[in-house]
């Protein structure tokens, strides 16, 4: 899937503030891009406790499961169109997408510094299984970037949206296209983070409840998503829903043609 923002030319219209902007973008790319980079770390070395609070293992349970139910609540609450435009009462619109990056990537932050290593279960692979989950991690990896080139423009960080406020520019609104692995699933990207989380050659009772509730918010995220995008693209996306399927890259699978 390709999603065009065509540029058009918008002369009356300046930036006030150019500083802010350039701030806006460094935070974006710092706390964005340097949690996205530690996450990939943090999944592969598995879940090292940074700050240990001394607890026992079911109070380190807790404190994990809130750790994620508070990046969950955060990310979602903020990729919401409903709440973008609340927040766009109160800060510019072109800068939404840089506020997301930011508090995301600080929400990140705080969940893998918190993160309490919990090993009262414990498996360790080794041999054949452990090349093999170290190969599909890097190949998900791969996956994702490759995916991220197909969804054009591929804007993370909100760089995009301010360099075109700085230019004095507008977009119009996207449009919508199938391309690359698009064709093969909805949501590639979210396809190759559950990979890259179950990927894993050392499973502990912490990583058990990680993988778990990462995996149902990924699964209730797409679902939530897929309405934000039928309500943009109406017919057209409906008929993408019915011939591909949403997370699992299998055209034989029965469930191809529902309306999942």
């Amino acid at each position: 899937m390709k999603i065009k923002n065509q540029i058009s030319e918008n002369t009356s219209y300046q930036p006030k503030d150019r500083i802010q902007s350039y701030v806006a973008i460094a935070l974006s790319i710092l706390l964005g891009g340097f949690s996205m980079i530690l996450f990939v770390a943090f999944l592969y070395t598995g879940l090292p406790s940074q700050i240990d609070l001394g607890l026992d293992e079911q109070a380190n349970l807790y404190v994990n499961t809130m750790l994620c139910l508070l990046f969950f609540f955060q990310h979602s609450l903020m990729v919401r169109k409903s709440f973008r435009k609340w927040l766009s009462g109160f800060i510019p619109e072109d800068y939404l997408s840089a506020f997301f990056s930011i508090f995301s990537g600080l929400f990140l932050l705080i969940l893998m510094l918190f993160w309490q290593k919990s090993t009262s279960f414990q498996v360790e692979l080794d041999g054949a299984a452990f090349w093999f989950m170290r190969v599909l991690f890097f190949l998900s990896i791969i996956g994702f970037y490759i995916s991220s080139r197909f969804l054009r423009p591929f804007d993370p960080f909100g760089i995009r949206e301010i360099s075109t406020h700085l230019k004095g520019k507008t977009a119009k609104e996207p449009i919508f296209t199938v391309r690359g692995t698009y064709q093969w699933v909805r949501h590639p990207l979210y396809f190759f983070c559950l990979l890259m989380i179950w990927a894993q050659v050392s499973v502990t009772t912490d990583r058990l409840v990680f993988n778990g509730l990462w995996t149902l918010w990924i699964i209730i995220g797409t679902f939530l998503e897929e309405r934000d995008l039928i309500a943009s693209f109406g017919d057209a996306y409906q008929n993408y829903r019915r011939s591909v399927p949403m997370l699992i890259p299998y055209k034989w699978r029965p469930w191809n043609h529902d309306n999942n």
